[in-house]
């Protein structure tokens, strides 16, 4: 499975981006893709997962901001991030796995996506 990101770039503090994440190869047995992103400095963190279902995970310092989707169709998962804070400055990587269990990471990774907000 490969999994290619895209949309992210610089934007200023309350401003929004979206970011898309597409896999590709035997994706037939994937079940939770998500996002993690990870700071200078500091640990990946979970962002956001849904299941194939639509289950959704969010880490707390984005709910409300953040919305997560996907299309099973099309292989594709979504990120919608409004009122961008300058913490939320890092790469971003779409992850996804035939695990169950949302919170838990995949064995698929992207190469990332940089989000850069300015205060």
């Amino acid at each position: 499975v490969q999994l290619v990101e895209s949309g992210g770039g610089l934007v200023q503090a309350g401003g929004s981006l979206r970011l898309s994440c597409k896999a590709s190869g035997s994706t037939f047995s994937i079940n939770v893709m998500a996002w993690y992103r990870q700071a200078p400095g500091k640990q990946r963190e979970l962002v956001a997962g849904i299941t194939r279902g639509g289950s959704t995970k969010y880490t707390e310092t984005v709910k409300g901001r953040f919305s997560i989707s996907r299309d099973n169709a099309k292989n594709t998962i979504d990120l919608q991030m409004n009122s961008l804070k300058p913490e939320d400055t890092a790469v971003y990587y779409c992850n996804a796995g035939s695990h169950a269990l949302l919170g838990f990471s995949g064995r698929y990774w992207g190469k990332g996506t940089l989000v850069t907000v300015s205060s």
